[in-house]
């Protein structure tokens, strides 16, 4: 069967004035794919070792592997930065954003343009957040905050 285009899906979809018949006629055309599902293949196509992974997504082990097995939902900006630290492409990134229902990185938004040149040009996680925070944007992660060692005071 022909896969149909989204626009070609959403003309249908406001055509139809019975959405049971819409639901019918295409369910064989709904996606299945999971985030879970698609981040397990990014991370095969781009192996790495997951404490390396995790420095380069800036996010502890245990966050990573959370994750990966899906027991954590990831934010768009934690699902960037992993896709920062897997060296994903543009294409992979834009895809799991859309499975995970997030928004796509739009070149029209300052932050998602710096953020879509930091993933073609395979740019460090420090760099992109330095540079954001250089144009007054949102960094994708925070900066660990530093711990501070209480004492007893008697």
């Amino acid at each position: 069967m022909k896969k149909k285009s989204n626009s070609s899906l959403y003309d249908r979809l406001l055509e139809e004035p019975d959405l049971d018949a819409y639901l019918e006629a295409n369910r064989s055309l709904f996606s299945t794919q999971t985030c879970t599902g698609l981040l397990a293949e990014l991370y095969q196509k781009h192996p790495a070792c997951k404490a390396a992974l995790a420095r380069r997504s800036g996010m502890s082990s245990v966050y990573l592997h959370q994750a990966l097995a899906g027991r954590r939902k990831l934010s768009r900006d934690r699902l960037l930065c992993l896709c920062v630290g897997l060296d994903a492409t543009l294409d992979e990134t834009q895809e799991l954003l859309k499975t995970a229902i997030y928004a796509p990185l739009c070149p029209e938004f300052k932050r998602d343009a710096i953020v879509a040149h930091g993933i073609v040009h395979h740019t460090d996680l420090t760099v992109i957040n330095d540079k954001l925070a250089a144009e007054n944007e949102k960094p994708l992660c925070p900066k660990k905050p530093l711990k501070i060692m209480r004492t007893e005071q008697s």
